[in-house]
């Protein structure tokens, strides 16, 4: 019999604060991972209480009295899924005496060229004796890997009354130490660009440290948004004897949550990049690696520590998840906002499972929501959109603040404030009334600053609601961010029904022309350029014709790849090739033609 390790070749990737915040729960004892956002530790504890009482664990409360409260509350809620999630992978082995349910879906869900169903289905055929197929089963079957993110910025500084407390008690260090200190053996999500001084801050945890023979407790993935990124940021880590064990690439515009666009860097030339280079990158961080290691005394791995290369972002078709696995080398493909339709998989609350599952193309866009300053996808009738718009007309808009989280803004005090705070609001309409503006002037800019949302609250609150636990913090609206994919599904779905799609044994998209994900990704960079262009006040600086000008080039030289790298697998695209290659015309043309009215 075989021994081949069960191997899914997608991955869940981290959405919102709370919509992934307990999908390891729901999935990796059936070998699926997936990420969860482990920032906001009010609504971490909230969480652990609820699945403690579910799953008959003691619970002892964190209060925030307790020294160290946030990195605190987050080990023991890893603790807890970490316990919950072993529990049900043990009994879901066992089962094997009697009702299989799980474990039959556990096999179901994998991949048609697997070989492990058809091992399974073979000893039974055989009636190959229980302690035998108890054996395979601790030999063959693993666990969803249960990963964490944090996104790098969010490491603003916390206080206890006027007194700025050290470094480490920032949020994104806590939130750190929180996973740094729990028993999971998995991976850490770094998001959001470079923070030097929290990644200087892993030396300190033994755990990312890897044994003589390679093994790494808790791995490093680093979201990066071209390999240039990858290798600087790669070789930062090296030079600190730490690893990063895989390089997640997401598509700077057609993902969900924070959008960080490239300037008109397309996704296929940069997985080209990564796919052509990739062998430097490993040889050039390693030597670092090896190099800092040996100056701290430490073992030195004989062989280069594994490094995969993941991408995500607007896949929506098993043509598309095997072309980027087939064709780029990638390890595993990200599919997330489909899975808001899974609520065996995310935790959404009813009515925005609806305003999801209802959502179309003019429905789905990029915002100003974010406090952060960041575009933010966002999907029209929400209800923290509902709530904002009639909090603004009714004169009183924007949020109390009472976690401060994205509290950055130092422009009108000391001390930061969230520029989605009422304090922040307030001023900024005082300043544009002074302004003598004509009704209409006055009313765009009104919206424009009344656009931001309370993101620490509205992206927590789904799941507090789902569970009808205490919401008197966050209130009960909820923000959400999903991609532009999401237009081409309607409904809700099994687990079973999205991954059989995932593998192309079903269709569940709700047309039959939706644009390919590297077509859509490139309509939506030159849509984006013209917004910058329309923004920006004529005449533009030499700064801005120099951005403009590079942009503009990177979108013709993704254009010229995808030309040849269309033409190239004609296979792949099967019967949409004649209208992919139309669309990348026509878009090729309003590039050009948009170009010339703009010189």
């Amino acid at each position: 019999m075989s021994n081949i390790k069960p191997k899914h070749t997608f991955h869940i990737p981290v959405m919102g604060l709370s919509f992934t915040l307990d999908s390891p729960i729901k999935t990796a004892h059936l070998g699926i991972s997936s990420v969860m956002s482990m920032f906001e530790h009010n609504m971490v504890e909230k969480m652990r209480k609820y699945y403690a009482e579910k799953f008959n664990f003691p619970f002892e409360p964190i209060t925030t009295k307790m020294e160290d409260f946030r990195a605190e509350r987050i080990t023991s809620y890893l603790n807890l899924v970490d316990e919950i999630v072993k529990e049900k992978f043990e009994n879901l082995k066992a089962s094997v005496l009697e009702k299989r349910d799980e474990l039959e879906k556990y096999f179901e869900l994998l991949p048609s060229f697997s070989d492990l169903r058809k091992n399974f289905d073979e000893m039974i055929a055989k009636n190959t004796s229980i302690q035998d197929i108890q054996k395979w089963l601790n030999d063959n079957l693993t666990i969803g890997s249960i990963d964490v993110n944090i996104m790098t910025k969010l490491d603003g500084p916390n206080y206890k009354g006027n007194e700025q407390l050290p470094i480490e008690q920032n949020n994104a260090h806590a939130a750190l130490r929180g996973y740094a200190n729990s028993k999971l053996e998995s991976s850490i999500v770094l998001s959001a660009g470079m923070n030097p001084r929290l990644f200087g801050y892993m030396e300190k945890f033994e755990d990312f440290y890897p044994d003589a023979n390679g093994n790494i407790k808790k791995k490093i993935i680093i979201k990066v948004s071209d390999y240039r990124s990858a290798l600087i940021q790669g070789k930062f880590f090296a030079k600190k004897g730490l690893w990063v064990s895989e390089f997640r690439v997401e598509s700077g515009l057609n993902c969900g949550g924070h959008a960080f666009a490239s300037d008109g860097y397309l996704l296929g030339p940069i997985l080209e990049e990564f796919k052509n280079n990739r062998e430097t990158l490993l040889d050039t961080i390693y030597k670092m690696f090896k190099d800092a290691l040996g100056r701290k005394g430490r073992e030195v791995p004989k062989l280069i520590p594994e490094v995969k290369l993941t991408a995500q972002g607007g896949v929506g078709t098993a043509d598309e998840h095997d072309f980027l696995i087939n064709y780029f080398d990638v390890d595993s493909v990200g599919w997330g906002t489909p899975f808001m339709l899974v609520p065996e998989v995310t935790t959404v609350d009813d009515y925005t499972l609806k305003v999801l599952s209802d959502a179309k193309e003019e429905d789905l866009y990029l915002s100003n929501a974010s406090p952060l300053g960041i575009p933010f996808n966002n999907v029209r009738g929400s209800s923290k959109d509902v709530e904002r718009k009639k909090l603004a007309v009714e004169g009183n808009p924007g949020s109390a603040c009472p976690k401060r989280f994205l509290a950055f803004n130092t422009e009108y005090s000391e001390k930061a404030i969230c520029t989605a705070s009422t304090k922040y609001i307030k001023i900024k309409v005082e300043e544009l009334k002074s302004e003598n503006l004509s009704e209409a002037e006055y009313n765009k800019k009104y919206e424009r600053i009344t656009e931001k949302e309370c993101l620490c609250n509205g992206l927590t609150a789904s799941s507090l609601v789902t569970y009808n636990l205490d919401t008197k913090m966050e209130g009960e609206a909820v923000s959400v961010c999903p991609g532009p994919n999401l237009a081409y599904y309607s409904g809700t779905f099994s687990l079973k029904e999205m991954v059989d799609h995932i593998y192309g044994r079903i269709n569940i998209l709700n047309t039959n022309n939706r644009p390919n994900m590297f077509i859509k990704e490139l309509k939506m960079y030159i849509e984006y350029l013209k917004d910058k262009m329309d923004e920006a006040p004529s005449p533009f600086t030499d700064k801005q014709i120099k951005y403009f000008d590079t942009f503009q080039t990177n979108l013709n030289n993704g254009i010229e790849y995808y030309k040849k790298m269309f033409a190239e697998n004609r296979d792949y695209l099967k019967e949409t090739y004649d209208k992919v290659v139309s669309d990348l015309e026509n878009l090729e043309i309003e590039l050009k033609q948009f170009a010339q009215q703009t010189a």
